[in-house]
This record gives C-alpha cells, structure tokens and sequence, in this order.
C-alpha cells in the first residue's frame, strides 16, 4: 500500500488560512465555505471530508462511503458503476472525475493511469483529491499539493482512503485497519470505516453530513438498475448515527429486491435465502413476511408460508384482504389454517 502525505506548503496555507479567519462570521455554508474562500476567493467551495471506495473481491460488489462537514456530501462525491469501477471526488471536488473515472475504467484503463490522466487535464489539479477501485480491485488515491491539512490517502487491494481538513493522519489509517479487519457485507465494512474515522476525530472542523454508496449488476429495485444502496444524510446533528439508522432499512431492502427479482424470474430457490434474510433483518416489517410467504409457497414449503403470512397478519391485518384475492398464495387454498387467517371480521 502506499501512504499520500500533504506537503508543507498544504500545511502553511491551512495555518494561514485559519489565522484568517480570526474574527469573521461563518456563513451559512458553515467553516467549510469560510475556509475555502478564504484560501481562494476565486474558487468554488471546498469539499473537506473523508471518504473510503472499495470493492467485495467475493460478491463484486463496489461503492462509496463519505462524511464531511458539507451539506449534501451525497450528491457531489461518490460515483459507481457496476462491474466498472467506483470514484470519490473531493477537496474542491471536480464532479467529471466521477464520471470520466468511470467511462476510462470501462476503457480499461487503470486506476494510475486515470488519476495522471485527470490530473494534466484539469485546471486546478494541486486542490484536488479523489480515490478510484477498479472493478478488478486495483486502486489508486490522489491528493493535490494545496489541500488543505491534514490531507492525504490511503490505497491497497480493493480500497482506497482519502480525506482532507481531517483531525489528523489517524483518520485514514483507522479507517484502513477497520476496513481490513471488519466483516460482513461491502456495505456494513464501509460504514465500519466511517465510525473509525469519525473516532479518531473525522473531519476536523465537526460533523453534518455522509452518505453510502453500493452498486451491483441488476440489485436495484425490479432489477432494473444497479443501485443496490443508495443512502443520503444531507444535513444532520447526528449523520453518523442517522446513516446507519438507514443502512439497516437499505440491508432489508437490498435482499428483498433480489428476492423479488429472482421470484418474477421463476427462480424460486434463489429467490428464497434472500428473502428469509430480509425476514431476520426486519422481524417486524409486515410486508416483509407476507413476501416471504409467498416465496416460501413457491419453493413448495407450504406449512413455512402458512407461518410466515401468520406473523404478516398479525403485524398489519389490513393485509388480509389483499392474502385472500392473492394469485401468488393459491396454493394455501383451501388450507385450514388459511382459510382461517383470511376470514373476515364480521
């Protein structure tokens, strides 16, 4: 792996820089827009904020996880593609990185040779940062000579780390060892590494927003996109805990969109461990039992179904006219405990 540290002069600017700002009022973009200004009054905003692309090199998966002191962090940094590759732009982001990233990882271009291609191209490419994961799991972090301290990266097989206005190094090196270590899905171990970051002070000027990328082929909703996890946390006092409020519900629905998928494709037992994960990520979720009946009956496991839209019924019992009409749950017909479930209330 290779460690990228800020030079002196990134170090001399952010001492300026915060000599500077002694005495003015914070606009309504936060430190973020103050801190940027006055650094170059010229330039758009900066984006300060530490962020981790990876790769599952056992389910392929790819995606982004970013948090910053930013409104809308989402929107502007991470970029994925399925089987392609996925990018983080920062710093005084240039947003064609995500995109042309991409385009030149389906070119087949490596990751070193995109970041020199990038780089000669653009007009400002010292205040730059940005990481790329290729769909193979060659990485590559960039950070530009001017970003602000503490600025720097991170890379290995299958991520790359980056951040920048940052608490100190230990940021990214916490967020590597987590993300190395952790377990579980792409999504949980990138979100690992943004709590280890957050830990170790994250960015240093506070905390309001962060977001979570997943992409992999056919896993958005009725597999027509990629969009596996797509979660957003604009603003927020807490965006740490919210994101991973949401994360739990995107894990849900993650499961149970290929579940469905692979039902309508009539591949009943591929559909179906996808599925009772949805049921154990959300014990709760009426709907979520009601589908798992319905492919349970189809994998032929009829008394397992019965079970499933019991606990549907009980948790929303305006399910059961829809169970009663249902072409998906025929086969419970004339089973006596179905035909109990669904019996109207006088």
């Amino acid at each position: 792996m290779r460690v990228h540290l800020p030079s002196q002069a990134a170090q001399r600017i952010f001492v300026l820089t915060s000599v500077m700002l002694l005495g003015i009022v914070v606009s309504p973009f936060g430190a973020a827009s103050s801190l940027s200004h006055a650094a170059n009054e010229n330039s758009q905003p900066t984006i300060p904020t530490f962020s981790i692309v990876a790769r599952d090199s056992l389910t392929g998966e790819l995606g982004v996880a970013v948090a910053s002191r930013f409104f809308g962090v989402g929107v502007v940094v991470p970029w994925a593609k399925a089987g392609v590759g996925a990018v983080a732009t920062q710093s005084y982001a240039n947003t064609t990185f995500g995109w042309r990233g991409l385009e030149l990882l389906e070119k087949e271009a490596t990751p070193e040779e995109i970041v020199e291609i990038l780089i000669k191209d653009d007009d400002d490419p010292e205040r730059r940062q940005f990481g790329i994961v290729a769909a193979d799991g060659r990485s590559a972090t960039y950070t530009g000579q001017k970003c602000l301290a503490w600025a720097g990266g991170r890379n290995g097989p299958d991520y790359a780390i980056q951040g920048n206005i940052l608490a100190s190094e230990e940021v990214v090196t916490a967020m590597e060892k987590t993300f190395l270590q952790s377990k579980g899905t792409l999504a949980e171990r990138l979100y690992a590494s943004l709590l280890a970051g957050e830990a170790k002070g994250g960015d240093s000027r506070g905390k309001q927003s962060a977001a979570l990328l997943v992409v992999q082929k056919n896993a958005g909703y009725g597999g027509y996109t990629d969009r596996a996890i797509d979660i957003r946390v604009d603003d927020h006092l807490e965006p740490f805990k919210e994101l991973g409020r949401l994360l739990k519900i995107a894990q849900v629905n993650y499961s149970w969109n290929e579940a469905w998928t692979l039902f309508t494709q009539k591949k009943y037992p591929e559909a179906l461990p996808h599925m009772e994960r949805s049921a154990r990520l959300a014990p709760d979720n009426a709907e979520v039992f009601y589908d798992l009946a319905v492919i349970r009956l189809a994998n032929g496991k009829e008394s397992e179904a019965l079970e499933a839209l019991k606990k549907s019924l009980s948790l929303n019992f305006k399910l059961k006219k829809q169970a009663a009409d249902d072409d998906d749950l025929k086969g419970l017909k004339g089973n006596p405990g179905f035909e109990e479930l669904v019996k109207p209330v006088d």
